[in-house]
């Protein structure tokens, strides 16, 4: 079992507030999982009994739109906690959380969780002002995206996720995405999707390899998303 006081995870969120004795009693409640590409760590609607902090991948947020399609809302990554709004709120989970490559993540049950709320200032204040941030975010996305086309919202889409998850040396994306899943992000058909990807590559904007995608002019696709 990993020691929570010398997880570098704890130092990009939340946790960071806790004391060394805090820490030690996280280790001893907290339990550490294994979810594999694909699966579920909770769903919508989910009474959720703690919290999970990401140690190791990527998830996405997903909601269920009228039609019956999974809507991909948000990407976490590794340092961010999960479920805090639902618990601090105490309604059910409001997304899915769905694990888009292999993950490690440390679960820690909600007695914990409040019990730092109360005694901790630092860390409520933390908490909350996560929670804040992600409803800034939110709202700031929800009204960029409404305002471009579907061309628009691909480019923006292309760039948020070089300057999240990074690029490896050939320009290529590290976070990898299945079709369905950028088009969901962009909020049109898969079809749609590669039609626009084509027109990318012809444009000399991306590269396709397999299932990769290269961004061959960045300064001029973060251009295009301002």
């Amino acid at each position: 079992m990993s020691k929570c006081e010398q997880c570098i995870v704890r130092e990009f969120g939340s946790l960071n507030a806790l004391g060394k004795e805090e820490l030690l009693q996280l280790a001893k409640c907290k339990s550490t999982q294994i979810i594999k590409k694909g699966d579920t760590i909770f769903g919508e609607g989910d009474k959720l009994h703690g919290v999970f902090c990401v140690k190791k991948g990527v998830c996405k947020m997903t909601k269920l739109s009228a039609n019956g399609k999974d809507q991909i809302v948000k990407l976490i990554k590794k340092g961010e906690l999960l479920g805090q709004r639902s618990l601090i709120g105490d309604e059910p989970a409001n997304l899915s959380a769905i694990a888009l490559e292999d993950m490690e993540v440390c679960f820690i049950p909600k007695p914990e969780i409040i019990g730092f709320f109360n005694k901790n200032n630092q860390f409520s204040m933390n908490v909350m002002k996560t929670i804040c941030v992600d409803l800034r975010e939110a709202d700031d996305v929800m009204v960029n995206m409404a305002q471009k086309n579907v061309k628009e919202k691909l480019v923006f889409t292309l760039v948020y996720l070089e300057q999240t998850f990074g690029s490896h040396a050939d320009k290529s994306l590290k976070i990898k995405l299945s079709r369905d899943e950028i088009s969901s992000m962009i909020g049109t058909a898969t079809e749609s999707y590669i039609r626009l990807l084509s027109e990318f590559k012809k444009l000399g904007l991306i590269e396709l390899v397999g299932k990769k995608i290269i961004l061959n002019d960045l300064s001029k696709l973060k251009k295009m998303a301002e």
